[in-house]
C-alpha cells in the first residue's frame, strides 16, 4: 500500500486493523488445529457429512471433490462443486465436519435462492474491477493533483467494502445452517457441536477483520483526499 508524505492515517487506522486481521487468521488456524484432533463419535467423514446435507436438500447434482492445501475449502457455484481440502475431505474430526457442513450450507443457499448470496454473486465481477482499479486511480490522482480521479478511486474502493459487508450475512447464515443440520441429524453430539461452532466462529472473524481493514483503508483515503484538497 502506498504512503503519502506524513501519512499518519496509515499508522493510526490501517495498522491496527491489519493486526486484528492477522490475529483472526492465527485464531482460525489454531482453533481448527485444536478440533482437528477431536474425532466425532459417529465416525462419519467430512465428505460423507457434506453429501448427506446435500442429499437431504435435494442437491444430488452438487459434486464433492478433494483439493490441495489446508483451509482451502470452498463451494464453486459455477461448476456446482464443493471442494474440500486434503486435511478435511476424509477426516472424521469435529473441525472437518464443521467446515464441510459450512460449504454445503453455501450450496443450499444457492439451491433455495437465498437472496443475500444472489446479491453477492452479482457483485463479484463489479468488485473484481473495482478492486483492480481503485488504488491505481487514487495514486495517479494524487500524483497528477487530479481530484476527480482520486474521488473515482475512493468510490471504487467503497464498492469493495460494500461487497465485504454483503458477504458477512452469507457466511454467518452458512455457518448457522451447518451447526443446525449437524446437530439435528445427530452427526455431532452436543459437546462436539460446541467445537464445530468455535471453528466456524473463528472462521467468520476473518471476514469481519477483512471488512475492518477495508473500512480503515477507505477512511484513510477519504482523510488523505480532504487534506490534499485543503493543501
Amino acid at each position: 500500500m502506498f504512503f503519502y508524505p506524513y501519512d499518519y492515517y496509515y499508522l493510526i487506522l490501517v495498522v491496527p486493523a491489519l493486526f486484528i486481521s492477522l490475529w483472526a487468521q492465527l485464531k482460525v488456524k489454531s482453533t481448527f488445529n485444536r478440533y482437528e484432533q477431536v474425532y466425532a463419535r459417529q465416525g462419519i467423514t467430512a465428505a460423507q457429512a457434506a453429501r448427506r446435507i446435500l442429499d437431504q436438500n435435494g442437491l444430488y447434482g452438487v459434486r464433492i471433490e478433494m483439493t490441495g492445501g489446508k483451509l482451502t475449502d470452498h463451494y464453486d457455484p459455477r461448476t456446482n462443486v464443493i471442494r474440500l481440502s486434503q486435511s478435511v475431505y476424509n477426516s472424521p474430526s469435529v473441525a472437518a465436519l464443521g467446515v464441510a457442513a459450512h460449504e454445503a450450507g453455501h450450496a443450499v443457499q444457492y439451491g433455495v435462492n437465498y437472496f443475500p448470496i444472489k446479491i453477492r454473486n452479482g457483485l463479484v465481477p463489479i468488485t473484481n474491477i473495482c478492486s483492480s482499479l481503485s488504488i491505481p486511480l487514487v495514486i495517479i490522482g494524487f500524483l497528477m493533483s487530479a481530484r476527480p480521479l482520486v474521488i473515482a478511486g475512493i468510490l471504487l474502493f467503497a464498492a469493495v467494502a460494500v461487497f465485504q459487508i454483503v458477504t458477512l450475512p452469507v457466511e454467518f447464515n452458512a455457518s448457522r445452517r451447518a451447526i443446525a443440520v449437524l446437530g439435528e441429524s445427530g452427526m455431532l453430539d452436543e459437546g462436539e457441536l460446541q467445537g464445530a461452532k468455535r471453528v466456524l466462529s473463528a472462521a467468520a472473524m476473518t471476514y469481519v477483520a477483512a471488512l475492518l481493514v477495508s473500512l480503515a483503508q477507505l477512511l484513510r483515503l477519504v482523510l488523505l483526499a480532504n487534506r490534499r484538497n485543503r493543501d
